[in-house]
């Protein structure tokens, strides 16, 4: 080993004014910062104080000046469309300046707020990127989203324009997105002044008198220039699901944003100018944010904007079809991605069928990586498959394996180290730090790098209640874990997801892990039930691959022996049951905490962002029919 990961490491915590400003030295400035960090106002810790950019510009001009202009900046690849669509650079500078002029001409100034309510089609990245150029503030809402919740964001967010379009695709079925932002504006407090839709050929959609056409108002505006912005200004909120119902919009802001996102190709992703890289997510989520647009973009690499699914569109090559028509050297996206993929094709037969040649390694995140997953794409794809740990509010990885600075050896189950900039500890009830191996909350030290959230919109009091207030003076992940002798991260739940058995706490992970590991078992789900003598046990959901012919109830069984044979009687696993799917959000995290509460009879919201609400009655059938949910009839 080199050692130059630990020598970055311990620098970007023991220097992190040189480490930063030497990052930031990657974004062209109007203005260089007073200060890489202020800390004068703790634990509202603000970098680049002083500082004045513009995200849009090095996003695109600067690559446009620099020479180029004619290289791919963006792929659109749609199997809903049978499209193939691709722009420069120059090509989708001129796009953006374009619309930034319409949201101009409608009076959209720096600081405005304008709401994104959008499918996966370039209009939407123009339309961020737009916003970026004015100075003024994108809120994405993921497309499709339901009404009374796109209502709640425009409420919270008061958006000057609302950005739309007739209509999403999924397979088999039109998602008709004009009538949802119709009747979300029909019950918001708040009315944007305009509404700007574009029509799609698959679904056109009637129009309002306060909607306007897209193409139309294209005609009509002027190329706008980039209008320069304090470093510590906001470039996006993005809300994410709150406990009270109330989402929280976290606040990004622009040249912390920059600065790490730029810095976070090349050093986690070892992505470079010229670089085809694919995030295989959605714009409404984070990783779409950070790394379908403003990441790859940054740092000058082609990413791919793709408007499918792993399976279905039309079958479970669908990712080795792009890889394949695009040479796309890097991939990220989530775990239950390759499980449905690895479901659908257990032996791997359609990865054959393609040229990967060009793919140099997997990145997962959004939902823990169970080993067997990652071992499967491992014997596949022969590159490596990095785990890697973040969150909405981190805005990019907390811990991974950074190819672009030092790979180090994979350890199945973990997203590898911390990465350099995050101060990550794991400490008790107490607040005291735990010894290696010991389970506990993991929590990351302020303040934190560049490119984490700010606050909350409008809510600096619930930012603190929500991630400070539990362990002062660091912040709270509301994930659990442990780190190793080796210094390597295992995020094994969400700290509501360990449970406690007869006094003995232990992680619904660690049982996945080994319920992964069955031949059979293509996903699967542990949570914690009451228990009138043991306070709760734990119990599994199966979802068994394509193909698998054998009773369910012998499968059940061979799994509760696996979980005896490798964590021990402590665990009290001792039910699993067999499930068509998981209920999940639409990002691919297993909704745990209403399965438990449907288990319990406890009652229960359908979250805003599940995925298809029928698969909770399905659960609940399965749970009715092994004694739990008795009262969820």
């Amino acid at each position: 080993m080199s050692g130059e990961f630990d020598s970055a490491y311990t620098r970007a915590l023991t220097d992190r004014v040189s480490f930063w400003g030497e990052a930031a030295d990657g974004i062209d400035w109007d203005r260089k910062w007073d200060l890489v960090l202020d800390e004068s106002n703790p634990p509202f810790y603000r970098w680049f104080s002083g500082g004045i950019l513009n995200t849009c510009y090095n996003a695109l001009d600067r690559h446009v000046e620099a020479g180029r202009a004619e290289q791919c900046a963006i792929i659109y690849d749609s199997p809903m469309t049978g499209q193939v669509v691709k722009f420069t650079y120059r090509e989708l500078r001129d796009r953006v300046a374009l619309f930034a002029g319409v949201l101009a001409r409608e009076g959209v100034i720096k600081g405005d707020r304008v709401v994104i309510y959008m499918p996966m089609i370039p209009e939407a990245v123009i339309a961020m990127l737009a916003c970026a150029r004015l100075g003024a503030v994108h809120s994405v809402v993921f497309g499709g989203f339901a009404s009374n919740e796109l209502a709640i964001r425009i409420d919270d967010a008061k958006p000057k324009i609302v950005v739309s379009a007739s209509c999403g695709l999924e397979p088999g079925r039109i998602v008709e997105y004009k009538p949802l932002l119709d009747r979300a504006l029909s019950s918001a407090k708040h009315q944007p002044d305009r509404s700007i839709i574009l029509q799609r050929d698959a679904l056109r959609c009637s129009m309002g008198d306060n909607d306007l056409d897209w193409n139309d108002v294209l005609t009509q505006a002027q190329p706008h220039d980039c209008v320069p912005v304090d470093a510590t200004d906001p470039l996006y909120i993005l809300y994410t699901s709150g406990t009270t119902g109330q989402p929280k919009g976290v606040v990004r802001d622009n040249g912390g944003h920059a600065v790490a996102l730029n810095w976070s190709m090349g050093a986690i992703y070892d992505v470079r100018a010229g670089d085809v890289y694919w995030a295989a997510s959605d714009i409404g989520w984070v990783v779409g944010h950070s790394y379908i647009v403003y990441g790859p973009l940054l740092v000058g690499a082609t990413s791919v904007l793709y408007e499918g699914k792993p399976v279905g569109t039309p079958d479970a090559g669908a990712f080795w079809r792009v890889i394949s028509d695009h040479r796309i050297t890097k991939l990220f996206t989530a775990p239950t991605a390759f499980r449905a993929i690895k479901r659908e094709d257990p032996g791997g037969k359609l990865v054959k069928e393609y040229d990967l040649s060009h793919l140099k390694a997997l990145f997962l995140a959004g939902e823990r990586s169970d080993p067997d997953t990652l071992r499967w794409a491992e014997n596949h794809l022969s590159v490596p498959v990095v785990d890697h740990w973040w969150q909405t509010e981190t805005g990019w990885s907390i811990a991974a394996n950074c190819l672009g600075i030092e790979q180090l050896p994979i350890k199945h189950g973990s997203p590898t180290k911390p990465v350099p900039g995050w101060d990550l500890r794991v400490l008790n009830e107490a607040g005291d730090q735990n010894q290696p191996g010991e389970i506990g909350a993991l929590v990351a030290k302020l303040p934190l790098p560049p490119g984490t959230l700010l606050t909350l919109w409008n809510a600096d009091e619930r930012y603190q209640e929500a991630y400070l207030k539990e362990f002062p003076g660091y912040y709270q992940t509301a994930d659990a874990g442990y780190m190793d002798e080796d210094g390597y991260v295992f995020v094994m739940a969400r700290t509501d997801d360990i449970i406690n058995t007869a006094g003995h706490r232990l992680s619904t992970g660690a049982m996945e892990e080994v319920l992964a590991a069955h031949p059979d078992v293509a996903e699967c789900a542990v949570i914690g039930v009451a228990d009138a003598l043991k306070g709760q046990v734990p119990l599994g959901f199966l979802v068994l691959n394509v193909g698998v012919n054998r009773e369910n109830e012998e499968i059940a069984d061979e799994v509760v022996l696996m979980v005896k044979n490798s964590i021990g009687p402590v665990a009290s696993f001792k039910l699993a049951t067999v499930v068509k799917r998981l209920p999940k959000t639409r990002s691919g995290k297993v909704l745990r905490g209403t399965m438990q509460k449907i288990a319990d009879c406890e009652p229960f919201n359908v979250p805003a962002t599940i995925d298809d609400p029928v698969i909770l009655d399905e659960i609940t059938a399965a749970l009715i029919s092994i004694g739990y949910a008795v009262n969820q009839k």
